[in-house]
């Protein structure tokens, strides 16, 4: 392995070199994809319908097996699925299914998979969301189930946490919730990657936004960089706005995404997504 490998390995938690990835009979999903990833953030993974989100995820997770290049997860290539790697990664689906059991007897069975295991976080969480020790996880609402899953994946405690539509089927007070605890729980020796099209449940957690689309990585910044790059802000009229890239009819006028000015300002994340995904030249 030569030195810049080496490199990689100590400093990118994830590392994609010249991905090719399809199913089946079908068209190449990813065709030399390069990816790269560090711990110590939360990142948002936007993209339309079908960009492959929840693939990616799958093939970071170990779940599937790319058709070219490679892929590193902490230093382990995911499909071998070494315990060492698997007791590190937890991913949490947007569909799932639970054996007919209690919460109690779930964590007693699975819960020492994962050597960083911190029952005293669980439990935390777990009167955070108002969920029943003694309660058969099936006798659970959809959403409760939900709760249930990102308890767990907090507090298993592994460097990599992957999140799919993780507020899908959460109700407005518990995807508050979600937030509150997340950010809570999650420390600067981890990467969270989130995947999910509501975009105004995340907006206020992540540090990082991942765009995917037409099988490439097309936007990798974190919020600091995007705000100093590029101004967010409404306006009555276009009339008059220098340098606009990108903008969106509202109620009280326009969203227009123009070059950074004098001031800051707040991300638009929907209004930076379709500009990217329009193939607007940003620079």
């Amino acid at each position: 392995m030569s030195y810049i490998d080496r490199t990689l390995i100590i400093y990118a938690m994830i590392t994609i070199k010249q991905l090719d990835f399809h199913y089946q009979k079908q068209e190449a999903l990813f065709s030399d994809l390069n990816f790269q990833q560090k711990e110590g953030s939360i990142a948002g993974l936007l993209g339309k319908n079908g960009a492959g989100k929840t693939t990616l995820l799958k093939l970071m997770a170990g779940l599937l097996k790319p058709q070219q290049g490679d892929i590193e997860v902490n230093a382990y290539k995911p499909f071998d699925r070494y315990p060492a790697f698997l007791s590190d990664v937890y991913m949490v689906p947007e569909e799932f299914q639970f054996p007919s059991v209690t919460i109690d007897c779930y964590v007693k069975a699975t819960a020492p998979l994962y050597p960083n295991f911190n029952y005293r976080k669980l439990n935390k969480i777990l009167v955070d969301f108002e969920l029943e020790r003694k309660k058969s996880l099936n006798r659970f609402s959809h959403g409760q189930r939900k709760k249930f899953l990102i308890a767990f994946a907090l507090a298993t405690e592994c460097k990599l946490l992957i999140l799919d539509e993780p507020t899908n089927g959460l109700d407005i007070p518990s995807k508050s919730l979600f937030r509150k605890v997340l950010v809570s729980s999650v420390t600067d020796e981890q990467l969270v990657l989130i995947s999910t099209h509501q975009v105004k449940d995340i907006e206020t957690i992540i540090d990082k936004i991942v765009v995917l689309d037409e099988g490439k990585i097309v936007l990798d910044e974190d919020l600091d960089s995007i705000s100093s790059k590029w101004q967010f802000k409404t306006v009555e009229s276009l009339s008059g706005i220098e340098n606009i890239i990108y903008n969106e009819r509202c109620p009280s006028g326009y969203r227009v995404l123009t070059h950074a000015g004098d001031q800051e300002s707040d991300v638009d994340i929907e209004l930076l997504f379709n500009a990217v995904v329009n193939k607007l030249n940003l620079n």
